[in-house]
């Protein structure tokens, strides 16, 4: 199948028209809902950096006002888009292989107003950082994958503690600590109830090591998969022995390891040694074992499920975890998840909702251009078959089919002058600040 015949501009189109009717009805006014419509189409476009002074820009305003305004103070329930965008990805993506994945990311901040911002690890940069972090949670089956629910993450003394910081961006009152699995828990329990028809979950370590996570999965009836240290303890030869779980995985003999297929990578098949121990007494409950081949490098999972399931299975599972960094990826640097520059908690909650929002139609294009030939597994593809449609190259195609050039000469240097005049306006103002407030400033 040709690439050409995988692209129906009409039919985009018309799918991005239903996405934004599908959010239509969660906005008032009509104004504000043609401004969240090039928002999304902003998000969607070529532009460098997706703030609200270049979304409108690229749309054609005058001012950034009214995208500011949609993020800060126009009235819409960005929870209700929230449900929306899940029941959207799971029309477009669900399938009886689906997966929750939780993880969270973080967002390099330089101030120390905005939103949960402070000095705290983060895998985003491999290190301690000034970071806001949200946790969250994506659904990813072999349709594809996109993210479905956020929730920011509050550290506890330095803002759930502090009535005053968190009036000033914005937090609610009733907002109380809550570690990042108790978060992952909520957004599981939510999707949940509201039909998501995931028969796993899956995590990395920080979600693993939380015993009352795992009680709330067992309780709901998810499987899952979730990524412990090795410094686990866990229970063998029927609950008599309690051992570490490298401790295991170094006792078994070369016949426990099987060469199993975690999913297809950019390279072809990811393959890993996988071995299961048993470590309850019905055959629900196991340790997983995975031992990349060419460095010797193991990992560990503990996992459960309410029907007995084989070792190919959990593998499968715990390869798909990789999908929410995926999705991290693409969100940032195709739909500027991180390019906001906000600090209060309801402007944070906005726009990375609206990003997500984007993201999700770029997943539903990409699994609606699929050409017939994935439905068919077995079936190799000709050397003449292009790969299918990526969310990049979809991306880079809405650039011209969704948002056809239209900057003027004119316009252009009027929004240089207005950034300029702006920007010389603000450090006067902020060495204002400072001198009243020298706390804050």
């Amino acid at each position: 199948m040709a690439a050409g015949h995988d692209v129906d501009a009409a039919r985009w189109r018309a799918m991005f028209d239903q996405a934004m009717a599908r959010i239509a009805g969660r906005f008032k006014r009509v104004e504000p809902r043609a401004t969240a419509r090039a928002f999304v189409l902003g998000l969607l476009s070529g532009t460098e950096r997706k703030n609200c002074w270049r979304l409108a820009e690229q749309a054609g305003h005058a001012r950034p006002g009214p995208m500011q305004r949609l993020l800060r103070s126009t009235r819409w329930d960005v929870d209700a888009v929230r449900d929306d965008i899940r029941a959207y990805v799971l029309e477009h993506l669900g399938a009886d292989d689906g997966v929750l994945i939780v993880d969270e990311t973080g967002f390099l901040k330089k101030g120390i107003a905005s939103a949960g911002v402070q000095r705290q690890y983060t895998g985003t940069a491999g290190r301690i950082e000034n970071t806001q972090v949200g946790v969250f949670l994506a659904y990813a089956s072999r349709r594809g994958r996109a993210l479905i629910d956020r929730r920011p993450y509050l550290p506890d003394a330095s803002w759930c503690q502090d009535a005053g910081r968190r009036t000033r961006a914005g937090v609610p009152e009733q907002s109380q600590f809550a570690t990042k699995p108790t978060l992952a828990g909520q957004m599981i329990a939510a999707a949940l109830d509201a039909g998501v028809g995931a028969s796993w979950v899956t995590g990395d370590e920080a979600y693993g090591q939380d015993p009352a996570l795992q009680t709330l999965l067992e309780s709901r009836g998810p499987g899952y998969v979730l990524a412990v240290a090795c410094s686990t303890r866990v229970r063998i030869n029927q609950g008599r022995t309690a051992a570490r779980a490298d401790a295991v995985a170094n006792r078994l003999p070369a016949s426990a390891w099987h060469r199993q297929s975690a999913g297809a990578g950019a390279k072809g098949p990811r393959c890993y040694d996988s071995a299961w121990v048993e470590i309850g007494a019905d055959g629900h409950r196991h340790l997983l074992n995975r031992r990349n081949p060419s460095s010797g490098e193991l990992a560990f999972y503990l996992c459960w499920s309410p029907r007995r399931v084989p070792l190919s299975e959990l593998v499968r599972v715990a390869g798909t975890r990789w999908c929410i960094e995926e999705c991290f990826q693409a969100a940032k640097g195709r739909v500027g998840l991180e390019h906001y520059q906000v600090r209060h908690s309801t402007a944070w909650h906005r726009h990375i909702t609206l990003a997500m929002l984007a993201l999700a139609f770029l997943a539903a294009l990409a699994a609606d251009a699929t050409p017939a030939r994935t439905a068919q597994p077995n079936r190799p593809a000709r050397n003449t078959d292009p790969i299918d449609l990526t969310v990049p190259e979809i991306r880079h195609l809405l650039g011209a089919l969704l948002n056809p050039p239209n900057a003027s000469l004119r316009r252009l240097l009027h929004w240089s002058n207005w950034r300029r005049h702006h920007q010389a306006t603000a450090p006067r103002s902020h060495y204002r600040r400072g001198i009243a407030d020298p706390v804050t400033g």
